[in-house]
């Protein structure tokens, strides 16, 4: 079974998404104040924040919502840096987290997209 990712639509305490991806056994979770990129030129700010349980994956409240869902699977791993690709609701698309230092990770659409 692939590992399954979600993105949240957290309203509080400030509209952000969180990102959450499994990996061993919990969900590794950033929160993304943008949302995910788009565009390739355009990276966004993404804030490590706790690791959440696994039934986090389809939770949901008043003020966190389900903006995708699906699984990943990993390209690419180094220290400072994840290659992945999401596959959800709207179809797939690759990305890149780079780690730029403490909390603080880049989140970059890839210009190789997959097909």
């Amino acid at each position: 079974m692939e590992p399954a990712f979600v993105l949240h639509d957290h309203r509080k305490p400030r509209p952000h998404f969180d990102l959450r991806l499994e990996e061993d056994g919990v969900l590794r979770s950033w929160a993304v104040p943008r949302g995910l990129p788009t565009d390739p030129a355009r990276n966004r700010l993404a804030v490590a924040v706790p690791d959440h349980a696994l039934d986090h994956l389809t939770y949901t409240d008043a003020d966190k919502s389900i903006a995708d869902i699906g699984w990943w699977q990993e390209e690419d791993r180094n220290a400072k840096r994840i290659v992945f690709t999401l596959h959800g609701r709207d179809g797939s698309h690759r990305y890149a987290l780079i780690h730029t230092g403490g909390v603080n990770w880049l989140l970059h659409r890839t210009k190789e997209q997959p097909r």
